[in-house]
């Protein structure tokens, strides 16, 4: 039997007000839900096969810096099919005026990584050609 595929990511973050448009416009779609469940609000996205939500808690911790050396995440990363479809996205996060490292390639493949407003690392990856 095969390990199940991932279906859902939920990102914590300190103000959805900030975070919600963000997202938005990176994903160039409206979130499927919006929904306060009492100990947490979260917006979610549709993207493909996976949905992407953020959570904001009313008692969370803002004054917290993301560091990806704690344990915990690392980062989120994106599938592209190609470099181009990643150059393309470079291109598009320099529209939206996005900061980024820029295209790093690897023997494994090539990244753009970049952060959220509350510095969560987030990357855009393809494949080796």
């Amino acid at each position: 039997m095969a390990f199940p595929s991932i279906t859902h990511v939920a990102l914590t973050v300190s103000d959805l007000d900030r975070s919600v448009p963000w997202y938005r416009t990176l994903f160039d779609a409206e979130p499927v839900l919006d929904e306060d469940t009492g100990p947490f609000r979260h917006v979610v996205w549709s993207l493909g096969d996976t949905l992407v939500g953020l959570h904001e808690f009313p008692d969370g911790v803002g004054d917290v810096d993301f560091d990806e050396r704690r344990p915990g995440l690392d980062h989120l990363a994106f599938a592209c099919g190609d470099r181009a479809e990643l150059e393309h996205w470079a291109s598009r996060l320099d529209e939206l005026d996005i900061d980024h490292g820029g295209i790093v390639d690897a023997p494994y493949g090539s990244g753009l990584a970049f952060r959220d407003p509350d510095g969560l690392p987030l990357e855009l990856f393809a494949p080796p050609s």
